[in-house]
């Protein structure tokens, strides 16, 4: 594709001494306001080179550069040089593009040769798989699928939260007040009763806490009646987290949780005793990290039990060895900011060189309307509930205005379950926010299934033009057809997805592709109530078909990158 940013710094080089081509390129920028032009050169920054005032010196380039072919006209406004790109090319540009690349339009091979690993969603076996777990796994499912848009050699990993003293908790309530019948019936449900209880009655019996840590060190040891159970409740519980994946359309390459570093776990505690990194500290062993400001990393206990962040730094080491990561992304709550720190600090006092390349990417908590969830009190809004109430919702609608479709179910299932994902992605990653089941199933506005409508809305038009028309669009079509305000403002959006995509991918901030969509789809729904597409002319018919198409594909790719689908009929 094009680099109009290119192309303009190619031009204004010739005007201005004292800065380098990719200076200038770094200069320019987009009016938010298109009245401005379509590009604006700032002048500022030449005042003390060229020692004139911003506004002469832009007026100055504005007349240097006006007959330029690239420019339909070129304004000087106060210190601001503003470009008016030829619409017609641009056209001709990027629909050809689009056309020419279809599924693939925005994909890039920037990330050829890297390795990139994105640790995601991870929920805790033999607890609900709840309405808080969906942000690390919608947005860390989206930023996988950015990065593999760009090339890079992708690894999605669940590290499931199968290990540590909770599962000692566990198995002290399953023999206790637990039965074998009620698992297999319901098996979360009845472990996270069980959890409930347990926290219930240590609150009257803390003796039960240290029946707890004995028995999650029998597990770590291996004695065979507590694995036999723990491996029991993992078993029961990925059957039911991976019905809810399957809703979602969500699959992983590995389900290594943290069991599976237990056994690399006491190389790691060796290295950092041999490298002298390791203190005692009442019985603990614990590396200090006073220097950096952050509180001591606690690796053992003092019974000898590892904890978050031995295993963590097992993990990160596994994988530099496994596949040679050129970034290792844990998608993980804010909460666990100083955790990350911790331990990442640690890796690089170890001699890491590749620390740096471990990124946490912190997102906002999810509260209740009532106030925080709580596992221990087993105040949940389970994700499943969630997904299928908005599937319901949907399948309403749909029968209620007896919208125009082959499959109901599908529909309601992919515009239902879109909704959700949708709303998740919508806001900066780190804003808290509160869960409201209004605001969820509310599909008016800037919402997933107005984005999915203006696509199967397209997709309409594309079946009314017929096949020989859409074949004929694909093939070519008169560029100087589609120059209209409406169409010029749909054609820079699209443009701009695959700079779009790479912006989303560096700050791992999918609600850039979402914001983006929606821009196109707003944009997309005022060319089709400004302009007749179907018109008598074939020409024009051609070129405004060849725009329907080029709109379809890059709202399309944009919503398979947020992990939603695209529907053809809504």
């Amino acid at each position: 594709m094009i680099s109009y940013k290119e192309k303009i710094a190619d031009i204004l080089a010739p005007q201005i001494e004292g800065l380098e081509k990719h200076e200038i390129m770094a200069m320019i920028e987009v009016p938010a306001d298109s009245k401005m032009g379509d590009y604006a050169f700032p002048c500022f920054k030449l005042a003390k080179i060229l020692r004139k005032a911003p506004p002469l010196i832009a007026k100055g380039i504005a007349e240097a550069i006006e007959g330029e072919a690239l420019f339909e006209r070129v304004e000087s406004v106060n210190a601001y040089v503003n470009m008016f790109v030829s619409r017609e090319d641009m056209a001709a540009n990027v629909i050809g593009e689009v056309l020419k690349q279809g599924d693939d339009y925005g994909r890039s091979d920037i990330g050829a040769g890297k390795t990139v690993i994105v640790e995601y969603s991870s929920p805790n076996i033999a607890k609900p798989f709840h309405i808080g777990h969906i942000r690390s796994t919608v947005i860390g499912n989206s930023i996988y699928k950015i990065y593999d848009f760009l090339g890079y050699d992708t690894v999605r990993i669940n590290h499931l939260g199968d290990y540590g003293t909770q599962f000692g908790k566990m198995i002290c309530a399953y023999r206790r007040w637990g039965n074998r019948e009620d698992v297999i019936k319901e098996p979360i449900k009845s472990l996270l009763s069980y959890y409930t209880k347990f926290h219930e009655e240590a609150e009257k019996d803390p003796s039960l806490e240290d029946e707890a840590r004995a028995i999650f060190v029998k597990l770590e040891n291996g004695e065979p009646e507590e694995v036999e159970l723990w491996q029991w409740f993992r078993e029961e519980s990925l059957k039911e987290f991976n019905r809810v994946y399957d809703m979602l359309g969500i699959t992983f390459d590995s389900y290594n949780g943290e069991s599976f570093y237990s056994d690399k776990m006491p190389a790691v505690v060796q290295e950092l005793k041999d490298k002298g990194l390791l203190v005692e500290d009442g019985g603990a062993q614990i590396v200090k990290l006073d220097q950096f400001d952050l509180p001591p990393a606690l690796i053992t206990k003092s019974d000898g039990s590892t904890l978050y962040i031995t295993r963590d730094i097992a993990a990160a080491i596994y994988r530099k060895q496994t596949y040679d990561f050129y970034k290792n992304i844990y998608v993980v709550a804010s909460q666990q900011n100083l955790h990350f720190q911790q331990w990442i600090k640690v890796i690089e006092l170890m001699g890491y060189d590749w620390a740096n390349d471990c990124v946490h990417v912190p997102f906002g908590l999810v509260s209740m309307e009532d106030g925080t969830m709580s596992t221990r009190q087993g105040r949940v809004i389970f994700l499943e509930d969630v997904l299928n109430r908005a599937v319901e919702k949907t399948r309403e609608i749909i029968l209620e205005k007896n919208v125009n479709t082959e499959n109901i179910e599908e529909t309601a299932r992919d515009v239902g379950i879109g909704a959700v994902v949708f709303n998740e992605l919508s806001n900066y990653r780190i804003k808290d926010y509160v869960f409201s089941w209004d605001k969820v199933l509310n599909f008016e506005g800037e919402t997933g299934p107005y984005v999915q409508y203006t696509h199967a809305r397209a997709c309409s038009i594309l079946r009314n033009a017929g096949e020989e028309v859409v074949a004929a669009a694909s093939g070519g079509f008169d560029a100087s057809k589609v120059t209209s305000d409406s169409a010029h403002e749909l054609i820079k959006l699209i443009y701009e997805m695959p700079e779009v995509i790479a912006e989303a991918g560096e700050k791992y901030e999918p609600s850039i592709v979402t914001r983006h969509i929606v821009d196109m789809a707003q944009a997309f729904n005022k060319f089709y109530h400004d302009e007749h597409i179907l018109v008598d002319d074939e020409d024009e018919k051609q070129a405004r078909v060849a725009l329907v198409i080029a709109a379809r594909n890059a709202i399309r790719n944009g919503l398979d990158l947020l992990g939603m689908k695209a529907p053809e009929r809504m």
